[in-house]
């Protein structure tokens, strides 16, 4: 039941409600003793330190009882007998400390039995119950930084309204082999395919070039033939053909 000889004590002279500065040692002696007799009796382990425990309070009722020896002075006065010491006076502090620890224990003690009395929950998100607060957008700004973003906003407009006209070049496919056909000429009659076509020329342009070759092919105004495989086409006009003289009418494309 009791922790400690110090706890036994304690109990002792709380029971007596006798002052732990003055401690009747032969009366809490006597109360000490008959409690080990108890535990011998119930067949109780005691400790080493209750054995101790006792001697120490055999120690003191012994010097208590022996009357105090005479003062013996010496040649220095550093070396006098302290005539108002207490045997007790150890046991005293000892006892006074422990009191102290063993209330703030019972204080821990009460406060962990309240907080094991409350139950908690996991923590949960609580975003969703912050209310939401909308910010100024234009918070920080001033009249001065509103007029010179305006200013900006008009120099920007004043340059979107240059207007640029967008003329789409288109060519015919009869114009496109009257120029194949001056091409031809101005090269003495032939021409690669690779010099034919410009690498600037648009899809459309090449689309109506194909179609003009095929055209000129068609009236046989022009034949196109490779000297090997994979190697730039030869384009020439033919002599016996219409090269130079055929009608428009002749196109049916």
């Amino acid at each position: 039941m009791f922790e400690g000889p110090l706890d036994l004590l304690l109990h002792l002279i709380d029971k007596s409600e006798i002052d732990i500065y003055n401690i009747p040692i032969k009366e809490i002696t006597d109360q000490y003793m008959e409690y080990l007799d108890a535990m011998q009796e119930l067949e109780l382990d005691i400790t080493s330190e209750f054995l101790v425990m006792a001697a120490t309070l055999l120690s003191i009722k012994s010097q208590m009882l022996l009357p105090k020896p005479p003062v013996i002075e010496f040649e220095y006065d550093d070396y006098m007998m302290d005539e108002d010491y207490d045997p007790r006076s150890e046991l005293v502090a000892k006892l006074v400390e422990y009191r102290k620890y063993k209330a703030i224990a019972d204080h821990l003690r009460d406060k962990e039995l309240e907080r094991s009395l409350i139950y908690t929950r996991e923590p949960e998100d609580l975003t969703p119950y912050v209310p939401i607060v909308v910010e100024n957008p234009v918070k920080g700004l001033h009249v001065a930084d509103l007029v010179y973003a305006f200013q900006r906003a008009l120099r920007r407009m004043e340059s979107r309204n240059l207007v640029a006209k967008i003329r789409k070049d288109e060519i015919s496919v009869k114009d496109r082999m009257r120029e194949v056909v001056d091409i031809l000429e101005q090269s003495g009659g032939s021409i690669m395919f690779s010099r034919l076509i410009d690498r600037s020329e648009s899809r459309e342009g090449l689309v109506t070039t194909f179609l003009a070759l095929l055209e000129l092919m068609k009236v046989k105004a022009i034949v196109c033939y490779q000297h090997g495989l994979f190697e730039d086409i030869v384009i020439q006009a033919r002599e016996e053909g219409k090269a130079h003289g055929f009608s428009t009418d002749e196109i049916s494309y």
